[in-house]
């Protein structure tokens, strides 16, 4: 071989490498609807066993089988005897979109190791919830590891009934559909946290997650006009209008 075809050929060599050294490998083993607009993607491999993963975190998916195009994915379940699964929303264009609709089983993924700071915290007497389809992978990862659903509150948002991630404690939160209405700057769900009977913060955390200028209100409605100490609201935009993505 040579010329182009040789070219071509070591370029994907070196790729291949980067990726083993940077990347965890999984193969896809059940891909299912469990949503409106939500797909159910399980990945195994022996990469997978043994990692360190806390409630609400997430992976970066290597969409495009390179090295450029990554897509961030919460964690809907863990098994540490090696194998993950994530729930991807179909949001209607873009490489991450397209991933997530179109993978099957037998694919080849490349992605990195679990990360980031929007977790659950354990040691607080009270937990609570809010954000919408975005978000409810990661609140419902962190609703799992809860076992007592007293401890639980909170307000979740859909567009339809049919959007709506079963999670656990479904019963103790709020379920809100907006239809028509846009999920950015939701006005709706922050009337639906104002209308909450609320733990005391002292005690309490409250996970707020979803689009930027939604998780911004919410955050204001509980710091100041509640009185929750801004230790106590953690968030995580994941997303805000014209932008894919956000970190």
């Amino acid at each position: 071989m040579s010329g182009p075809e040789a070219g071509s050929a070591r370029a994907g060599g070196v790729r291949e490498r980067i990726l083993g050294l940077i990347a965890l490998r999984g193969t896809v083993t059940e891909a299912e609807p469990v949503a409106a607009r939500m797909r159910r993607i399980r990945i195994t491999g022996g990469d997978l066993a043994g990692l360190g993963v806390l409630p609400g975190q997430q992976v970066r998916v290597h969409v495009d089988g390179g090295l450029t195009t990554r897509r961030t994915y919460s964690l809907r379940h863990y098994d540490p005897a090696g194998s993950l699964d994530l729930c991807v929303y179909d949001h209607g264009d873009g490489p991450g979109a397209a991933w997530g609709r179109y993978v099957r089983v037998g694919d080849e993924v490349r992605f990195g190791k679990p990360e980031g700071g929007f977790v659950l915290r354990p040691g607080a007497s009270h937990h609570v919830f809010v954000g919408e389809e975005t978000a409810s992978v990661a609140l419902g990862a962190m609703l799992a590891a809860l076992p007592d659903p007293s401890r639980v509150h909170g307000v979740i948002q859909t567009a339809t009934a049919a959007g709506r991630l079963p999670v656990e404690h479904a019963g103790r939160l709020r379920w809100q559909l907006r239809g028509d209405r846009p999920a950015a700057a939701s006005q709706q769900l922050a009337d639906g946290v104002r209308a909450l009977e609320l733990p005391d913060p002292a005690r309490a955390v409250a996970y707020v997650a979803g689009e930027a200028r939604t998780v911004q209100m919410v955050r204001d409605v509980l710091v100041r006009e509640r009185g929750w100490p801004r230790r106590s609201v953690v968030t995580k935009p994941f997303w805000a209008p014209g932008k894919r993505g956000l970190e």
